[in-house]
């Protein structure tokens, strides 16, 4: 065979494997990653007792100030992040070094103290899930980054696979056979969104980059992060410490003194050694309508309250590195984008979902023969997965409302219904019959989105949780959907459509 045409077959055979090895984190980062482009929606449906109301922010700063102050002897930082009328809460960050470890409150932005808000991540969680996987340090955005280039290789190979790339645009056969339909599915939302799918993969890598890629900035910078942080363009001014007492002013007359300077509310207060007489307070504005995802920022005397520095001028690395955070994360979209986002990515999710399932039923053996151990491993991971997380989704939701709202450790126990139930349904998975196991647990994580919304209409009701609950129903009648296809007899594939399916 010529060496042309052994490479589209050598392509085929890279796009299969590569596709397989990392497919169940990658499902496991699109449905979460989706998830999080409305995850500021997520995390005011899960905390209800939270209604927009008009805040004083200098006044929510202050008292944050104060709460901070208790908390820890010669910190070395404090963040804090200002309520909006749409999210009246003050969350606070605090540290004794740079490398942690880090603690974290939400405070009421009137009390200044604890809010008496049900405990929950909300958003965050899955927000955090989709780059970490709910895994200690920085080993979850390790293999999210590793999976994320074997993903790029799977698209790049899967490009050059399909010779009628276009036709798979326009080609759906579901008359032919269910497992052909499956394999049309397959190529055609994987080349409709394929333009999102490579944008999301590289601009993914991109964020992890200084992680994944550090020896260039420790070579240059000899571990020096915060001048890196300067002369990039990101931080303001580092100001080391004075080693001696100082008495800062109340952190509302740096919001008061922020707003006057740069025009409208900061978002974000960074305290770099408070209590020091050599402290910083560093105003963070949200960044600018556009693609960059830059942050201006002023930087203060803490005891002086005089201006003490502001960020400098983003160079293109850092300019680009910011167009392609941007882009991923989508801040800069309006209703209507940001609703295309959300279906391109549920489309990497049906890719991806797809992929997996074929690659089962073109090795499925005949005549009710017993399968392989290999095939019986993927087959069950795929179920646990596919099936599996979203029932770990709605269970989180679900636990959001039906825990006491006086449990201790309450955001801890709807992490713990997250991955209980998830581990639950793949169970169920292994142990049921072969032909069982798909619409039995399809139909289980069909159930727990279908609970979600009378629990919320009865223990809570309100009318602007509407579109939540409209979204907890389409993803009930997707997946019932699902699990009625799931329980058809299918009629097996052509040798051709099974080669095509193997990737051989």
């Amino acid at each position: 065979m010529s060496e042309p045409k052994r490479f589209r077959p050598a392509m085929a055979w890279l796009h299969t494997w590569a596709g397989l090895v990392v497919g169940w984190v990658l499902f496991a980062v699109f449905i979460t990653g989706t998830a999080s482009y409305y995850k500021d929606d997520i995390s005011r449906w899960m905390r209800p007792e939270l209604a927009e109301t008009p805040i004083d922010a200098a006044q929510a700063a202050t008292v944050a100030g104060t709460f901070l102050a208790r908390q820890m002897d010669q910190p070395g930082g404090w963040m804090v992040t200002l309520p909006k009328a749409e999210t009246p809460l003050t969350e606070v960050y605090w540290w004794k070094t740079f490398d942690g470890p880090f603690h974290h409150a939400l405070l009421d932005p009137v009390t200044g103290e604890p809010t008496k808000a049900r405990g929950t991540m909300g958003g965050d969680f899955l927000y955090r899930f989709h780059f970490e996987l709910g895994l200690p340090s920085l080993w979850g955005r390790w293999i999210v980054g590793a999976c994320a280039m074997v993903l790029l290789i799977a698209l790049i190979s899967g490009i050059v696979t399909h010779r009628r790339i276009f036709a798979d645009f326009f080609t759906f056969r579901p008359d032919r056979s269910r497992q052909r339909a499956w394999l049309d599915g397959h190529n055609l939302v994987g080349v409709l969104a394929l333009p999102f799918h490579l944008m999301i993969t590289y601009t993914g890598l991109v964020t992890l980059g200084t992680m994944l890629m550090p020896w260039g900035v420790e070579t240059a910078y000899h571990g020096n992060l915060p001048l890196y942080s300067e002369e990039a363009g990101m931080m303001t001014k580092y100001r080391p410490p004075a080693g001696k007492p100082g008495a800062g002013l109340p952190l509302g007359a740096f919001v008061t003194r922020a707003e006057q300077a740069g025009g409208e509310l900061p978002e974000t207060l960074l305290v770099s050694a408070p209590g020091d007489a050599a402290a910083t307070v560093s105003a963070v504005f949200e960044e600018p309508h556009g693609l960059a995802h830059l942050h201006p920022q002023i930087a203060y005397d803490a005891v002086t309250g005089a201006e003490w520095a502001r960020v400098g001028e983003a160079g293109g690395a850092t300019r680009t590195a910011a167009v392609m955070l941007g882009l991923h994360e989508a801040h800069f979209a309006a209703p209507a984008l940001r609703i295309l986002f959300f279906l391109c990515g549920l489309m990497g999710a049906a890719t991806v979902a797809s992929g997996l399932v074929l690659w089962t039923v073109a090795r499925a053996p005949k005549n009710a023969a017993p399968e392989g151990l290999g095939l019986r491993v993927v087959r069950i991971l795929n179920i646990g997965t596919i099936a599996g997380l979203p029932a770990a989704m709605a269970a989180f939701f679900l636990a959001n409302r039906l825990l006491p709202l006086s449990l201790g450790g309450r955001a801890n126990w709807e992490v713990g219904a997250f991955f209980g139930v998830w581990a639950l349904v793949a169970l169920l998975g292994l142990l049921a019959p072969r032909r069982q196991a798909w619409p039995a647990t399809l139909g289980v994580a069909a159930a727990l989105f279908l609970a979600v919304v009378p629990a919320d209409l009865i223990l809570v009701g309100e009318a602007r949780f509407v579109p939540f609950d409209g979204a907890m129903l389409a993803a009930a009648v997707l997946l019932i959907l699902a699990a009625r296809t799931a329980s058809r007899p299918s009629a097996r594939l052509s040798r051709r459509e099974s080669a095509q399916a193997v990737g051989a």
